[in-house]
């Protein structure tokens, strides 16, 4: 395995939020839990990561069960635990109590070594207006692509 295994994607994330920093941590995980997600079944749209016991949560990530596995299967939508440095753990908690920060999930994937991780945007809100404008932006370089396109050269 040479590069990251995606398993899922919040692109909802980037229409709702200002992602100021990406940070990657590891996720504590069943083994059903690892086994569903190298199918690739996986939603991360409505979950959040939050504080819990002087420790970061991944909550409300839904991971399916697990089939095969049977009775000894995992519950979706549990609370799982971030693995971080102390050091990190500290920085994003401060960021989350006095800043009104948010950390929101990017992505799911396993790692080249095979390790399921979780990107991590350190983000604040957008308002409304905000989208309306990327909304805007992005249209106009739709067009402005468009018109390149189809433009005939000059003589």
């Amino acid at each position: 395995m040479s590069a990251r295994q995606l398993v899922a994607r919040n692109r909802r994330a980037f229409h709702d939020y200002h992602i100021e920093e990406r940070i990657e941590a590891g996720l504590q995980l069943t083994g059903t839990e690892v086994k569903s997600l190298r199918q690739g079944r996986a939603n991360i749209n409505e979950a959040y990561a939050g504080e819990m016991n002087g420790e970061l949560w991944l909550f409300n990530a839904h991971i399916p069960e697990y089939p095969p596995a049977g009775r000894f299967n995992h519950e979706p939508r549990r609370p799982r635990k971030l693995l971080l440095k102390r050091r990190e753990l500290d920085r994003l908690l401060g960021a989350i109590r006095r800043r009104g920060y948010t950390l929101v999930p990017l992505q799911l994937y396993f790692n080249p070594r095979g390790w399921a991780k979780v990107e991590l945007g350190l983000a604040l809100g957008k308002k409304k207006y905000d989208k309306r404008a990327a909304e805007r932006e992005r249209e106009w370089q739709r067009q402005k692509a468009r018109l390149l396109r189809h433009r005939v050269p000059a003589d």
